[in-house]
């Protein structure tokens, strides 16, 4: 064969042609993989949802704790399985004065109420991502206290502290410290393992649902509670009261 110099020309532009050719296939290879793996983390971000479930308090629990907290449960789904399970408590006793104060979402509440009890089937991590090691855990009411340590934790200072349930048989209230104390067994370190709460959304909304707060990353159970004066056999009537907790998230320092 004789080789012009078309031939040649005409060589170089096809191999030429070739090679971006294979490049541009790269580059959409390279875009589909990048659009399918956003696709899975977005599925995974969207699979976790809130059930109720007919189920009883778990005799990890004392039975005077057993007796206040509700025959049905709580459950959250996320993309690997349940995520946990909670009891809230039939009536939550509300204090005969309410705290108004700016960030705090429920000054009905003393600190130290007895909320609810968790049950985590595998290791989670808190509010501030400390692990919490599988089992369950009685859920009592606190304040962050306003210092220059929490500033920032939330816009709230309403949280719940998590205690492992062999350490916290009795549903009565106890002290801020007592219930601080308590949660450290949680962690094993010298802070409590923290759930952040705030109020919810309309009293009368359908529970449980799951909702995501874009700021954050968060997502948020929505709780109904009953709270009453003196607590559960008191004459006065219950009022519903909302509240959402932090299942799936972690504060902005943390």
């Amino acid at each position: 064969m004789v080789f012009t110099t078309r031939n040649i020309a005409m060589t170089s532009k096809s191999k030429i042609t070739d090679v971006l050719a294979g490049r541009f296939a790269l580059s959409c290879l390279l875009s589909l993989s990048v659009l399918v793996l956003c696709s899975a983390e977005t599925g995974a971000a969207q699979g976790y949802k809130a059930e109720k479930i007919n189920a009883p308090p778990p005799q990890e629990l004392s039975a005077a704790v057993r007796e206040t907290l509700s025959g049905d449960a709580l459950r959250v789904i996320g993309p690997n399985g349940p995520l946990c399970e909670i009891w809230l408590r039939k009536v939550l006793p509300a204090k005969t004065t309410v705290t108004e104060e700016l960030g705090i979402s429920f000054g009905q509440l003393a600190e130290g109420t007895l909320i609810a009890a968790v049950r985590f089937p595998s290791q989670v991590r808190d509010f501030r991502r400390q692990r919490v090691k599988p089992g369950v855990y009685t859920l009592r009411y606190a304040l962050v206290p306003v210092d220059g340590n929490h500033s920032g934790v939330a816009p709230q200072r309403d949280f719940l502290l998590a205690t492992p349930a062999a350490a916290d048989p009795s549903p009565a209230n106890i002290t801020r410290d007592e219930a601080l104390n308590l949660s450290r067994k949680t962690t094993g370190t010298n802070h409590p393992s923290v759930w952040s709460i705030a109020a919810g959304g309309n009293a009368a909304g359908a529970v449980p649902t799951l909702n995501h707060q874009e700021d954050g990353d968060l997502w948020l159970l929505e709780l109904r509670v009953q709270v009453r004066p003196g607590g559960e056999g008191a004459p006065t009537p219950a009022a519903t009261v909302a509240m959402r907790m932090v299942v799936v998230g972690f504060a902005p320092e943390a």
